[in-house]
């Protein structure tokens, strides 16, 4: 593995997996609607 090649980069790539796992679990709260999908979810964290 070649690793990564900043701290800046390593941060952002290593949060979004564990908002990805956060999902996963069920976790994340939303004020809206608890029924959705894990990727409506994210989807809806990166716009």
């Amino acid at each position: 593995m070649l690793g990564f090649k900043n701290f800046r980069c390593a941060r952002i790539i290593l949060s979004g997996i564990e908002v990805m796992h956060m999902i996963a679990k069920g976790q994340m709260q939303t004020g809206v609607d608890q029924k959705r999908s894990a990727a409506e979810q994210f989807y809806e964290l990166a716009i």
